[in-house]
């Protein structure tokens, strides 16, 4: 299911409440320059789905305009025709490695337990439930052993099983991940790939922001090509062309320019 830009908006909202993400008309601007500009995307649910484009074009930002993280300057999101904030708990998230607090003094087992807290809340204690959930992720990344370490201690593909454990333990209807592949090694990948096609298999939905345009088709049946503004989105075997790739990744000036005209005329504020 790939929807065109401008399009976003004809769907019903019998169908919008199906429709794990659907974005219309984003746009996303840090002092005045655009670095998301007019996304229109309905992603279909069960779908193992890859953001991929060159460094700069939006792709972390796609992921946090998702979650409210970063201010719109135009558009809306939703979450099975719902504003994140009605849909937190059916979230959840994988960030970069780059961009958490390591030496915040936490063991693996309490990171992943996180993950339990939009069922149980803050205040209150986890439940049995909720810890055998915690050490059920922990098997599922293959870091039972190292349940008691402090985060700071682990490796960078350690940290990132454990960011991938609190994510199942979660078990959220929808998976946002943010390079979880960057900087670890081959088993950590192929252990990570291994999981996500497993959830794809119970009908989870995971947008991936991804690097290595090699591993694109065997990873991801759905693609989202982005610079800037969505160059082409569907399925991975239709999109994943050259032509697409030259778009992607050769045409990057020309859209900043466009997206920059737009916003100083005042077409699109910032």
């Amino acid at each position: 299911m790939s929807v065109l830009p401008g399009s976003a908006a004809s769907v019903d909202e019998r169908e919008d409440a199906h429709i794990p993400v659907h974005i219309h008309d984003m746009t996303v601007a840090y002092d005045r320059k655009p670095v998301l500009w007019d996304v229109d995307l309905a992603v279909p649910e069960g779908k193992l789905v890859g953001i991929v484009g060159p460094n700069g074009a939006g792709k972390s930002t796609l992921i946090k305009a998702v979650m409210d993280l970063v201010p719109k300057a135009s558009g809306w999101v939703r979450i099975y025709g719902q504003p994140y904030a009605a849909t937190r708990q059916q979230i959840g998230y994988v960030p970069q490695r780059e961009s958490v607090d390591w030496d915040f003094p936490v063991s693996a087992f309490e990171v992943v337990l996180m993950g339990r807290y939009g069922h149980v809340g803050w205040i209150r204690r986890p439940r049995k439930a909720d810890r055998d959930a915690a050490e059920e992720a922990l098997r599922k990344v293959d870091m039972e052993a190292y349940r008691d370490r402090q985060i700071s201690q682990l490796s960078g593909g350690q940290q990132q099983r454990i960011f991938l454990a609190r994510a199942l333990a979660q078990d959220a209807r929808v998976y946002l991940m943010d390079e979880p592949f960057a900087g670890v090694d081959a088993a950590t990948e192929r252990a990570i790939i291994d999981i996500l096609m497993e959830l794809r298999s119970r009908g989870k939905t995971m947008l991936v922001v991804h690097h290595d345009l090699q591993t694109v088709r065997d990873y991801f049946d759905w693609l989202i090509m982005i610079n800037t503004r969505v160059v082409d989105s569907g399925p991975t075997d239709e999109v994943f062309t050259d032509e697409n790739l030259q778009k992607t990744y050769g045409g990057r000036l020309t859209v900043l320019s466009q997206a920059a005209e737009a916003v100083a005329s005042g077409k699109v504020k910032a």
